[in-house]
């Protein structure tokens, strides 16, 4: 795993949309790309994450109502970065100290250029271990 850079197993396309988007816009873009999270803006600024968990756990959970409830009011806001030239040991080891499935990935200047996944460093690391026959048919939002 320790050869490999994030860079190389990293997810390129990130979707971002704004804070006020509501619960089912997002879930609908989600499908649509065929992703399990996007990350949210407020303004020019970065607010935090969205994830197909997020929508399930807090907001289905809570009974919100998904065409008037906003992505802001559901996000994680805590925003885990690792630089694209780490290793996906080093990706993987932040993950697990961090309790986490996804890390935004930067650039040198801290500007987001993807996002890497507990699924990815599977499916691209050790295709036939059983995590990774579970990342890939695990179904998104």
């Amino acid at each position: 795993m320790t050869g490999y850079r994030v860079s190389d197993v990293m997810t390129r396309q990130v979707v971002y949309l704004p804070a006020e988007t509501t619960l089912d816009e997002a879930a609908r873009v989600m499908k649509e790309a065929d992703i399990g999270d996007v990350v949210v803006t407020d303004g020019a600024s970065l607010a935090g994450m969205l994830t197909d968990r997020d929508i399930v756990v807090r907001a289905v959970a809570e009974r919100s109502d998904p065409a008037t409830t906003t992505i802001g009011s559901v996000i994680t806001r805590e925003v885990v970065m690792i630089e694209q030239h780490a290793t996906a040991g080093e990706a993987a080891s932040l993950m697990r100290e961090r309790g986490i499935r996804r890390v935004l990935v930067c650039d040198g200047e801290r500007k987001l250029v993807g996002i890497v996944s507990l699924g990815d460093l599977a499916m691209q690391l050790d295709p036939d271990s059983a995590l990774s026959d579970i990342s890939e048919q695990a179904p998104t939002v």
